[in-house]
């Protein structure tokens, strides 16, 4: 079974192995070690799991950094103060210009005030836009009128990050190789790896084949109970496949965009 904690603990014991430090994007972008794995988290839903990676990684010693929405399927205060209190980084994973059907002010309003809620519990230094794929508005567009650094903010993974060096690795579509799946998700560099299952990464970690650089990216689709495995197998396949075909058609993509809307706030 992939994509459990038990296969999680699996891959980062592989990268400590080989000798890996871990940074959070906030050190990272302060001070960046030579040989370092950025572990992210977008938590889109299911923050219980969130909590479990949280754990899993203070067990073995490893800080990472997870990303919250403002909706409340991730946005789940007493679940954000037990991962500040193991030391991990708490950013906004910001979706507010596609929430705001593409109205800027508005956008920057709710930006601005979302980011302060989760100030209260971190003093959040970096942010990651949600992908919001059945919407038209990519929420990056509020940064061609306005500059990070307004904020506070010094880094976001999409626009801050050179990846010509770094490695990027993804589980969008609970699979490592799920490209095709992502609307935004998605970064240009110059490796050529290709995996599906977490012990292909695994393999190629022990083999010494990635670089000294990597930037890891999983959801919080991880999980040991047996019924949330199957369901979430289920639940993967099928939206991933409608994914494909729902957004090539405009109309349809707005009706199961309001959807997600009504069902994530």
């Amino acid at each position: 079974m992939d994509f459990t904690i038990k296969q999680y603990k699996k891959l980062l014991q592989s990268l400590k192995d080989q000798e890996y430090s871990f940074q959070t994007f906030e050190e990272f972008v302060k001070t960046p070690n030579n040989k370092v794995v950025i572990l992210r988290h977008d938590v889109d839903e299911r923050p219980h799991n969130a909590l479990k990676l949280a754990q899993t990684e203070f067990d073995m010693g490893i800080k990472s950094t997870f990303y919250f929405r403002i909706v409340k399927i991730s946005n789940d205060p007493d679940i954000i103060r037990e991962i500040v209190k193991l030391g991990h980084e708490i950013g906004y994973h910001y979706e507010d210009y596609a929430s705001s059907n593409g109205n800027l002010d508005i956008a920057i309003k709710n930006f601005e005030n979302n980011l302060k809620y989760f100030r209260n519990y971190y003093p959040v230094k970096t942010i990651c836009m949600h992908g919001s794929s059945m919407s038209e508005f990519d929420n990056r567009i509020i940064w061609e009128s306005h500059k990070l650094s307004d904020f506070g903010i010094i880094c976001e993974p999409y626009i801050s990050i050179d990846y010509s060096n770094i490695l990027y690795l993804t589980d969008t579509g609970r699979c490592w190789d799920g490209g095709k799946f992502s609307v935004r998700d998605y970064v240009t560099n110059n490796f050529q790896f290709s995996f599906h299952k977490t012990k292909d990464i695994i393999k190629a970690i022990n083999n010494k084949e990635l670089p000294d650089r990597v930037i890891l990216q999983s959801h919080t689709l991880w999980t040991d109970s047996f019924k949330e495995w199957i369901w979430l197998l289920i639940r993967e396949r099928v939206r991933n496949n409608l994914k494909i075909i729902i957004v090539k058609i405009p109309l349809i993509k707005k009706i199961a965009y309001k959807i997600i809307q009504s069902y994530s706030t």
